[in-house]
């Protein structure tokens, strides 16, 4: 018994020094930046696409199914480290203060997806091809919670980083159960038809494989190299792979839909305006209910962040399974990626500069 009292305290110090060094980990210069790698990503695939169309064909050539072999390969490397994240044992801890995961779950089950498909009621009214991808483009994004970006912005924004774990590791397994049946009522409701196999598929491969491998190797690993070197070297190794991986398939997209762009320039603020003013939506919507339910700084940003932030990768990789890869529904999903970004930025500092104003309680 004095024995495994003995091991636990050491298990609770480890989980301790983790959680420190979880609070205390520095965005490094190339994150700080990742708006302006962004911007470049999407000018060089313009450029490649008008320049050097015959890379782009030859990447659109490499198919299985119909889904890109590269792009599938680079969204499988985007979603992996997410997967590393899920913690099943913060799970337990839901009972400890429950209030800003619920006040999460809705902002991202009920808000969200019926803000972006009022959006869509509002600013893409009519039934061409281009505007019904652009539709269901929408809809993808508002229908996915994001389980990867807040993290780098709740560390940013100093928030409850274990909140943040516990969240990120309910939206992986929510969006398992909820993403196909989300996607497919908000579409039926504008009764645009969609293959819900497709999107099934997208979901075992970029999610389920993901998740199961993620959940392996982070045993294996821990079990032969120690929680302290899957924390400080595996993870921060295969982060740096998910922002090239993000930033290779933007360029891909956008050598793809290059053609398309400049001879649509107006697709662009079609889909950029319902998305720009749903995120305001949302944004506002976290803000004030936090500050209703007086809930304190830490968590209520981290509240915020996570109920206003999409899940571009599984939105990207299902327009793309769905539509193609060179789609305007793979156009349109990947300019969520491309504001949100620069909102969520936005969010942080903004949710600093109330917080320093007395906005939400102090911790």
């Amino acid at each position: 018994m004095v024995k495994e009292d003995i091991e636990n305290r050491k298990l609770n110090n480890l989980n301790k020094l983790e959680e420190t060094k979880e609070e205390s980990r520095k965005i490094n210069y190339f994150e700080k930046l990742l708006p302006i790698w962004v911007v470049l990503c999407i000018i060089i695939g313009i450029i490649l696409s008008q320049f050097v169309p015959e890379i782009s064909q030859a990447i659109n050539s490499l198919q299985i199914g119909g889904i890109s072999i590269p792009i599938g390969i680079c969204l499988f490397l985007m979603m992996y480290p997410a997967m590393l994240n899920l913690q099943a044992s913060e799970l337990k801890k839901l009972g400890r203060n429950p209030k800003p995961i619920i006040l999460t779950l809705i902002s991202n089950w009920l808000i969200a997806p019926f803000v972006g498909l009022a959006m869509v009621n509002i600013f893409l009214p009519g039934t061409t091809e281009s505007i019904i991808q652009l539709k269901v483009a929408i809809i993808l994004l508002s229908s996915s919670p994001c389980t990867a970006m807040v993290l780098v912005w709740g560390w940013m924004a100093k928030g409850n980083q274990e909140q943040n774990v516990i969240n990120t590791s309910l939206n992986t397994i929510t969006i398992i159960f909820l993403y196909v049946g989300m996607v497919s009522l908000l579409t039926g409701i504008q009764n645009i038809p969609i293959n819900p196999w497709l999107l099934l598929i997208s979901l075992i491969f970029f999610i389920g494989i993901p998740l199961l491998l993620g959940l392996v190797s982070k045993r294996l690993i821990i079990t032969s190299k120690g929680l302290s070197w899957f924390n400080d070297s595996y993870k921060p190794f295969v982060g740096k792979i998910s922002i090239i991986a993000l930033l290779t398939t933007l360029v891909v997209l956008f050598s793809l839909n290059g053609e398309v762009l400049l001879d649509n320039p107006d697709l662009l603020l079609l889909v950029s305006v319902p998305l720009l003013v749903g995120f305001v939506i949302v944004v506002a919507y976290n803000v004030f209910i936090t500050k209703i339910f007086k809930m304190k700084y830490k968590e209520a940003i981290i509240t915020v962040i996570i109920g206003s932030s999409s899940h571009f990768e599984i939105a990207i990789a299902t327009a793309v399974a769905m539509y193609g890869i060179g789609s305007v529904a793979a156009l349109g999903t990947t300019m969520g990626l491309f504001w949100e970004v620069p909102v969520m930025l936005t969010m942080v500092y903004l949710g600093k500069f109330l917080g320093k104003r007395g906005f939400w309680k102090s911790n």
